[in-house]
């Protein structure tokens, strides 16, 4: 029961909070009669503030979730989201919905509390169903928010402002969930307790524990955010009872542990450089499909696109565990083969503009990013001991996010080139291509080493027996 109770609260928690009937229309809203915005601001003046807030916010809220023992930053996601739909419902003009923005930006920032805190509370041998459950809650919230935004707009003819409203009082519903969670006595970094096992101790049950690495969020909400597999690690030795100091260099010995290594490195390049894309379309394509639409049809079927998408993407998950591919000898070459398939996908939704085209190519964009984000995912994790989890998923979305502010500070926000959302597809698809083209390098430069050395490719043959299921 003791287990129970917290998890079956984390549950109705992320089925609330990720009930959103109003997200499929947003751009639509902000730029119809109820918000009156121009394209130019809702695509470069107020979705890059989400970004930049999601970026600044990331680090220090990721210490603090553990410093605080979770439950009261889960709160403050909470109110972030009441926040975010307030002012969505009431606000006015680019500054209030630029303050949308930035508390949408700490809620996804302060997300990583939603996870943190079921490790905290049961034990490891129930990580995975638990995560399990938690994940496929959130899913089930997420594509049942599209879904019944969408039959209210088109069989009911809600206005879309009714929908944010709802958005509004599930958000407040989910807001009364976290302040009745027990507090935590234990955290992952700055409180444990006393006679807690020895890291040899927690080798032996590595295996049993490495599950909850397959599941994977995709950001239905944008994933790529700070999810399950990035905060169930303790930290290795006596440092994590120590104090911040202690923390950030034990944080700063395991990165270059980790990333020195070849084929966790190739791996967390593809996350960081896909998923920095994947939040560019994912933010974006409202405004496309706003774009194309024809005008003498007035009809909106985004909920349905997002509901299949999202329903695809997590069938494409799941069927990973079923699929047995040598990743040490193919994986440069599907990480090739998918960010072609990706990139194909950007450059139709751009040069098609046709609706439906578009909604097609978009729904085959993100069942693909999930499917090799899922991969890349346990690939990563079957490379490392339990307590560097955190540390290498933590900077691959880090490292994700610097780049995509990067690239929306120069492509989208009016202080670089403020470019239309076509020329920006366009970029978008180019970006995609040159990650293939990098990783069909890597591929055939792998190829032709083995070759050389008559290597066999099979897997086994390295030595490393924490990277044997890497590319090398």
């Amino acid at each position: 029961m003791s287990e129970l109770y917290p998890t079956i609260l984390l549950c109705l928690y992320g089925f609330f909070s990720s009930l959103r009937p109003s997200e499929p229309f947003l751009t639509a809203f902000l730029m119809g009669p109820d918000k009156n915005l121009t394209e130019t601001q809702v695509v470069n003046e107020i979705y890059p503030v989400w970004t930049y807030s999601y970026l600044a916010l990331l680090f220090p809220v990721f210490l603090a979730t553990d410093y605080l023992r979770y439950k009261p930053v889960l709160a403050l996601q909470a109110a972030s989201f009441v926040a975010t739909y307030a002012v969505l419902a009431w606000g006015r003009g680019v500054l209030a919905m630029q303050l949308l923005e930035f508390f949408f930006g700490l809620a996804t920032a302060t997300e990583v509390a939603y996870y943190a805190y079921i490790y905290s509370v049961v034990p490891p041998a129930r990580y995975q169903r638990v995560t399990g459950y938690c994940r496929s809650v959130t899913l089930l919230g997420s594509a049942a928010g599209s879904l019944s935004g969408q039959l209210l707009v088109s069989l009911a003819l809600v206005p879309l402002r009714h929908l944010v409203g709802a958005t509004l009082a599930a958000a407040a519903l989910a807001f009364v969930v976290p302040w009745f969670l027990p507090m935590p006595g234990r955290s992952l970094f700055f409180h444990k307790r006393d006679g807690e096992p020895g890291e040899a101790e927690k080798g032996r049950s590595r295996n049993e524990r490495r599950g909850p690495a397959m599941e994977v969020r995709g950001p239905g909400g944008a994933v790529g955010r700070l999810g399950d597999v990035e905060s169930k690690v303790p930290l290795n030795g006596e440092a994590a009872r120590g104090g911040l100091t202690e923390v950030l260099c034990v944080l700063w010995e395991d990165f270059l542990r980790c990333y020195s290594r070849r084929p966790l490195l190739a791996w967390s390049a593809w996350w960081a450089l896909s998923t920095c894309g994947y939040f560019q379309v994912v933010n974006y394509v409202q405004a496309l499909w706003e774009r194309v639409r024809p005008p003498h049809d007035p009809a909106l079927y985004n909920g349905y696109v997002e509901t299949l998408s999202t329903l695809l993407g997590a069938l494409a998950a799941f069927a990973v565990g079923s699929v047995h591919v040598c990743w040490t000898t193919w994986g440069e070459l599907a990480l090739c083969v998918f960010s072609t398939v990706m990139a194909a996908c950007v450059f139709t939704m751009d040069l098609v503009r046709n609706i439906w085209v578009c909604y097609g190519a978009y729904i085959l964009f993100r069942a693909a990013y999930m499917l090799l984000i899922t991969i890349a995912t346990f690939q990563i994790a079957a490379s490392l001991s339990m307590q560097r989890y955190a540390l290498v998923f933590g900077v691959n979305t880090f490292v994700a996010l610097l780049l995509q502010s990067a690239l929306t500070l120069v492509v989208v926000d009016t202080v670089g080139l403020g470019l239309d959302v076509f020329p920006q597809f366009l970029i978008y698809g180019c970006y995609f291509a040159a990650i293939a083209a990098v990783f069909l390098l890597a591929a055939l430069s792998k190829l032709a080493t083995r070759r050389r050395s008559g290597a066999p490719a099979v897997p086994g043959d390295e030595t490393d027996s924490d990277t044997r299921s890497l590319p090398t």
